[in-house]
């Protein structure tokens, strides 16, 4: 079925017989578009290669002229895809999420150029030029109280755009729906003169109604206004809430997967090869539904398997990053499909029960959450940066990226992580008198000092210095194979020198066509004689000039505490 047949299908699916126009004149403005399309996509399925650098724009650089002074840095790097987090007009109640214009880049990241909004494309074309593909993030679950649509809908229970949002005469609806932000807000309503609107998330970020074909209509336009312009993708933030029915949990619903079908129909009709980023804090089970049969989003963040990353880690065994990547926790995806990782969501190392049990919920948080201030929702999360929960140790922190640019998947890596950004406290209290909201995710953001961290990557032996150039070189090695996105993964079974199980040692090999790499990840702190049937046949050295040194015993291995080990193999 084209793409076209399609949206008619999805749209009848949703509304019926409503607004048949409505619908004829969305597809008439995407072919429209297409036409005005200069670069289509030429690999549609880049994404599976793709290292992503994640950013707020403001703190990363100033604004986007000091961004773009920066993505010959981020190309050098190894990065080939940077996640711009939310760059839309916003008041910045909630980091940008809270959007009052889907079709404005938020001004003050771009007054260092006289051209305003044009400068927007400016920087995607010089993007473009160094092979750098561009996404952002777009909240469609939501908008911020200061959106024209919300400030229209408040004036009258008749005005138009009142049926663009959730309105209720009682706040006793969807009360199954969970609370999300535990312990920042007491109900998913929020009272407005003798009327209340629905919220999933703060109370100033009302929830939209997409049982009202205009919001969907109107979504998908400013998807295609930023199409035009060349972004390569979107990340859907919250996904799983847009639509909702009374008696249910108001997650996952059917008619949610049927509305991000008709998103990606409309993208894959104007330019194949977007990237539509599923952000479903959910089960595996439930993020794979997210996929389709290859018709719903490109991509999807596996949430479940970081915190499994970080216990395995604090547990010294591989078991918990292997069960989670089982095919009992995790479905087969469609071939077009691919997961996202991270050593942590860009705002905190989340733990939210939906896909952590509450054993393992507690024993991360008590290995990791080493200060009461890092504390998020109530246990359900930690914030604090890779190199705090890594107790600012460079081979902890090499070891956890070795893991996670190993493993399958499309891997982030997050702004200042490549030289050991710490929590920022000075931006964390900032940011509390700004917003009025105790939020211990503003510990993990804060400015990058560039005079400053370049001066120590610099300075050989420095902290700052020992991260950058390692990650530097596993990232640009990562890149010369595709295995590492596209391949499959076969575990192997460690044994030591009695012959038992040796659990501290993750090995597994990626393989894709001609290509094959073993990996080897020592977990524990301590050297390790371990055996794995081929171990006898490996090369002298690993892809970094890791020396492979022997036991008495030919096929026995040493391999030092918390090191790693990338071998190409015949």
């Amino acid at each position: 079925m084209d793409t076209i047949s399609r949206m008619h299908e999805l749209w009848n699916l949703l509304y019926g017989e409503t607004s048949p126009d409505l619908l004829e004149t969305l597809i008439s403005e995407a072919k429209e578009v297409k036409i005005k399309i200069i670069f289509p996509e030429e690999n549609r399925e880049w994404y599976k290669t793709a290292v992503v650098y994640s950013l707020y724009v403001d703190l990363f650089n100033h604004d986007f002229c000091g961004l773009s002074e920066k993505l010959d840095y981020l190309q050098d790097l190894g990065i080939n895809c940077i996640w711009l987090l939310p760059v839309l007009d916003s008041p910045m109640r909630d980091a940008g999420f809270d959007i009052s214009d889907y079709r404005k880049i938020r001004p003050d990241l771009l007054e260092c150029s006289n051209l305003g909004q044009k400068y927007f494309e400016m920087f995607l074309n010089e993007a473009r030029q160094r092979n750098l593909r561009v996404i952002f993030d777009i909240a469609i679950n939501h908008t911020s109280e200061e959106h024209p649509w919300f400030k229209e809908s408040k004036k009258s229970d008749d005005n138009p755009f009142r049926d663009y949002y959730i309105w209720s005469k009682t706040d006793d609806l969807y009360k199954d729906a969970r609370i999300i932000f535990k312990g920042l807000c007491s109900s998913n309503w929020e009272k407005y003169g003798d009327w209340y609107y629905f919220h999933r998330f703060f109370e100033f970020q009302p929830d939209l109604n997409y049982k009202n074909p205009l919001v969907l209509v109107e979504m998908c336009r400013n998807f295609l206004y930023w199409l035009e312009k060349g972004v390569n993708g979107f990340r859907a933030d919250a996904i799983p809430y847009l639509w909702k029915e009374e008696g249910t949990s108001c997650e996952n619903l059917p008619q949610t997967h049927t509305v991000v079908k008709f998103f990606r129909a409309l993208m894959d009709e104007v330019r194949p090869g977007t990237l539509l980023l599923a952000e479903a804090c959910q089960r595996p089970d439930e993020v794979v539904k997210y996929f389709g049969e290859g018709d719903e989003c490109n991509a999807g963040y596996h949430f479940p398997l970081m915190p499994q990353m970080f216990k395995s880690i604090a547990s010294r065994s591989v078991t918990p990053v292997r069960e989670i990547l089982s095919k009992k926790a995790t479905p087969e995806i469609p071939e077009n499909a691919q997961w996202f990782t991270f050593l942590r969501c860009h705002d905190e190392l989340s733990l939210e029960l939906v896909y952590v049990s509450e054993e393992d919920r507690k024993y991360i948080h008590d290995s990791y959450c080493k200060h009461p201030q890092w504390d998020f929702r109530e246990g359900q999360g930690i914030s604090a940066r890779l190199a705090e929960l890594m107790d600012r140790n460079p081979a902890r922190i090499h070891l956890a990226f070795s893991v996670m640019l190993t493993l399958p998947g499309t891997p982030i890596v997050y702004y200042g992580d490549e030289f050991g950004k710490l929590n920022d406290e000075d931006y964390y209290y900032e940011m509390i008198k700004l917003t009025g909201k105790d939020d211990t995710r503003f510990l993990v953001r804060g400015k990058i000092n560039w005079e400053k961290a370049m001066k120590e990557t610099e300075t050989a032996g420095s902290f700052s210095s020992e991260i950058f150039h390692t990650l530097k070189k596993m990232l640009n090695t990562r890149n010369r194979f595709e295995s590492f996105g596209k391949g499959n993964i076969r575990w192997l079974t460690v044994r030591n020198l009695r012959g038992g199980t040796k659990n501290s040692v993750m090995a597994f090999i990626r393989s894709y066509r001609q290509e094959k790499i073993l990996v080897l990840n020592n977990l524990s702190e301590e050297q390790q004689s371990i055996y794995f049937p081929g171990s006898e046949d490996l090369p002298a050295m690993d892809l970094f000039g890791h020396t492979t040194d022997r036991c008495e015993t030919w096929e026995y291995l040493r391999i030092p505490g918390l090191s790693w080990f990338w071998y190409t193999l015949k």
